[in-house]
C-alpha cells in the first residue's frame, strides 16, 4: 500500500519529477512546499506518513525544516533529497534524525527507500 507523502523543493520541475515519481509507484502526495517554513507548516497541518526534502531553499533551508519537523514529531519520517556533496549531507541528515539521504535523481533507490519505511 502506498504512503502518503509531502514533497518539499524549491524547483517546480524537481517537484513535479518527484512527484511523478512518486505517484507512478502508488504512492499518494498530499502536499507539495518550495520552502522550509511551507514544509513545516504543511506538515502540521497534513500529517503525511513521509516527507522528501531538498535542502537548498530560499527562507528556512531543508536542514532546518527537517529539524523543525522532528522536533514537533519525533516520529515523523524525513528523506533528504538533493544533489550537494553526499559524503557532507549524509552525515548531517542522520545526525538530525533524517532515515536517509539519497540524490534525487537516483529514483530507484528512492523507492526503495521509502518502501522499506
Amino acid at each position: 500500500m502506498g504512503k502518503t507523502i509531502l514533497v518539499v523543493d524549491d524547483s517546480s520541475i524537481m517537484r513535479k519529477m518527484i512527484k511523478q515519481t512518486l505517484m507512478g509507484a502508488g504512492h499518494t502526495v498530499v502536499g507539495e512546499a518550495k520552502s522550509g517554513d511551507d514544509a513545516v507548516a504543511l506538515y502540521r497541518r497534513l500529517k503525511p506518513e513521509l516527507v522528501t526534502m531538498d535542502i537548498t531553499m530560499r527562507g528556512m533551508d531543508g536542514i532546518a525544516a527537517a529539524k523543525a519537523i522532528l522536533a514537533h514529531d519525533p516520529g515523523a519520517r524525513v528523506i533528504i533529497l538533493s544533489n550537494l556533496d553526499e559524503d557532507r549531507f549524509s552525515k548531517e541528515a542522520a545526525q538530525i534524525g533524517a532515515k536517509g539521504y539519497i540524490n534525487k535523481h537516483k529514483t530507484a533507490e528512492i523507492l526503495d527507500l521509502i518502501n522499506r519505511l
